[in-house]
């Protein structure tokens, strides 16, 4: 017997972190996927193109004649073995194709002939697709959010991630959200970001019937940009302003966008990652050299390189401090100043970072279980 999931189903899914089978093609699935799914085809890309190209020339019957005639008894085998492990490792998983329909079925089929049983996606990662973006919208249109603020540094991201009901967009974007935001692997394609916003947004307790904090961010999170809905109603919340001393902000800087990236790009195995990084720090400077001026320009990139040099040569990070003080004050803490002025009518709270946290419990905010 075929088993189905229907769409009354798919909140679950995402809620529970179900494991997905992607039957689909590789390109397809690069192009956009969940996070949870992993993609085993049942046609490779030429194949896949091979059987569309007969489908429109011959027909539906002879495109699926040469499906047939692909997948010989010997890649039959190869790709049911594949399966069959999969499905040994996570046998809650759900199958699926793009639409749900010839792709998915021919593999539920050929694992219930193995007395394997699956169940599949009634209308395939097209159904799943258009579940989250309905979701999205309408959770980010009826959300209580409130946005948290602050100057460079101030820890708006690691406050957030302190708090149950809250969304963190730059994890989801894998990217720090400033010239200087990029992660040591790439980001999310657009489809994957809103698939997997969508699904942090279901995630939220009660479906965000309670606030919602999330950290103030500009529509583009480096390559991806928020979806409408989401960012029309971040500009109409209010705000929350945490207020941070410029040593703790240096601090933070120097931790999450110097030590930690350092040691992302190490991890990541480049031969010389030490130049990969020395690149990473010059080339985001100066991606905002125009808006810096050149004398501020010139004065920053002199103090990084500095930093960089007794880092190679001493070890250690604190000669980056100088470099990072400097960009904070020349640049950072001005444009933010200039961008806050516009927004005081929204603004509900300052304070520093645990009078946040005392007053966000005020609020409708819950502490995360540490534990959990």
């Amino acid at each position: 017997m075929s088993h189905t999931i229907s769409a009354k189903a798919f909140a679950d899914i995402f809620k529970h972190s179900t494991p997905l089978l992607d039957v689909r093609s590789p390109t397809e699935f690069r192009r956009g996927a969940f996070q949870h799914a992993s993609n085993l085809p049942l046609l490779d890309d030429a194949e896949r193109e091979a059987v569309g190209t007969h489908y429109r020339q011959r027909g539906r019957e002879a495109a699926i004649a040469l499906g047939h005639k692909l997948l010989s008894d010997d890649h039959r085998r190869r790709r049911l073995s594949a399966w069959q492990a999969y499905l040994e490792q996570h046998p809650s998983a759900l199958l699926y194709c793009f639409r749900g329909g010839l792709r998915s079925q021919t593999v539920q089929q050929w694992l219930g002939q193995e007395n394997i049983s699956v169940s599949r996606i009634e209308g395939g990662y097209k159904a799943l697709r258009r579940f989250l973006i309905s979701s999205l919208d309408r959770i980010a249109t009826a959300a209580d959010f409130l946005i948290v603020a602050g100057k460079t540094g101030s820890g708006k991201t690691h406050l957030l991630n302190q708090l149950s009901n809250s969304i963190d967009l730059e994890a989801i974007a894998h990217h720090r959200g400033s010239a200087f935001g990029r992660r040591a692997r790439p980001q999310p394609s657009q489809i994957d970001f809103e698939n997997n916003l969508a699904a942090a947004l279901i995630n939220l307790p009660a479906a965000s019937a309670s606030r919602v904090f999330i950290e103030d961010e500009s529509r583009g999170i480096g390559s991806v940009s928020l979806p409408q809905s989401l960012h029309t109603g971040m500009l109409a919340a209010p705000i929350a302003v945490v207020e941070e001393s410029l040593d703790s902000r240096v601090d933070t800087i120097l931790n999450d966008y110097i030590v930690s990236n350092y040691h992302e790009f190490k991890r990541e195995g480049h031969a010389d990652f030490d130049a990969v990084f020395e690149n990473f720090l010059l080339t985001s400077l100066a991606r905002i050299q125009k808006r810096l001026g050149s004398e501020n320009y010139e004065t920053i990139a002199s103090l990084m390189r500095d930093a960089l040099q007794i880092q190679a040569q001493a070890g250690g990070f604190d000669s980056h401090r100088l470099w990072i003080e400097s960009l904070l004050q020349n640049y950072y803490d001005p444009m933010y100043d200039y961008q806050l002025d516009k927004k005081l009518q929204r603004v509900v709270f300052r304070g520093d970072k645990q009078e946040f946290l005392n007053w966000s419990a005020s609020v409708g905010a819950a502490a995360k279980d540490p534990s959990a």
